[in-house]
Order: C-alpha cells, then structure tokens, then sequence
C-alpha cells in the first residue's frame, strides 16, 4: 500500500427506487460477486417486509433508525508499546460507524438459517430498529470492551 497518498473517497450513486446513498451502500453490502441485481432485489424485498411490519411508512426512515441503534461510537485497536500490545480504545469517524453497522446487519442476516436472505435482512433491521437483536448486543460489548480497556486511552496515536 502507498504511503505517498491517501486514497480518493469515491462517491456512492443514489440507489434508484428510494434515491438514497445509505440504501445503495446497504446493497453494495450484501452484493457478492458483482450481483448487483439479486441485492437490490433482497434489499427491495426486505424493505417491503419491514414497512409491513413496522407499519411506520418510508422504510428509508426506519432504516435510519435501525442504524442509530446499532452504530458503535468507540472501537478498541490494538496498539504495540515496547513488547506489549495494548488494546486502545478510539473514536470512530462517522463514515466507520455506518460501515460497520451495515455489514453487521448483513452479517447477522447471513447467520439467520432457514429462511431467505430478504426475510432475515428485515428481521434484523426490525431488531435494530427495536433496539434489541444480536447487532445491538454486538455494538455494546464493543462499547463494554472500550470501557473497560479505557486505563490504555493515553497511548492512543
């Protein structure tokens, strides 16, 4: 990896039904091997569940708040000091935050077996949205691990 430039954020196109970056970030989550389609056809479907379910209105909008919920403030990287490795809690920026409660949700929705992917994907944003599930319970043992690693925040780089 160059050391000489950091490398160009490249902006996301709009997704084409609800017209939002963070629903086209969600399908590039789930794409594997360049199927664009059969993720959007799965995000598509489990908005459809989800505003189903919720009866709330724009899944846009419920989504937004199943991320709030499942969005992690601090992260803890590990930090080498004379022969010991520490793990340092830090902040995280924004754009990390959405990442990783994206591929969180998709990763939980991947591990729901005996159901289809769009079902799974929407019971998970539904459990995120109720701030309950196995993605909320991820960001706050995350958080726990920040706290309690917190005596090591004065090597933080």
């Amino acid at each position: 990896m160059s050391r000489r430039h950091r490398a160009d954020k490249r902006q996301t196109v709009p997704d084409a039904r609800y017209n939002s970056v963070l629903v086209a970030h969600l399908v590039n989550v789930i794409m594997k091997d360049g199927k664009k389609n059969l993720a959007q056809r799965i995000v598509y479907g489990a908005f459809e569940k989800v505003s189903e379910k919720l009866e709330k209105g724009d899944p846009v909008d419920l989504m937004l708040g199943a991320l709030e919920n499942a969005r992690p403030r601090l992260e803890v990287k590990s930090r080498r000091v004379g022969g010991a490795t520490y793990q340092v809690p830090v902040e995280i920026s924004f754009e990390r935050q959405e990442s990783l409660a994206l591929r969180w949700i998709v990763d939980a929705a991947g591990g729901r077996k005996g159901m289809p992917m769009k079902d799974a994907l929407a019971a998970e944003i539904i459990d995120a949205y109720n701030n309950t599930g196995s993605v909320v319970k991820k960001k706050e043992d995350t958080h726990k691990m920040a706290q309690a690693n917190r005596a090591f925040a004065h090597l933080r780089w």
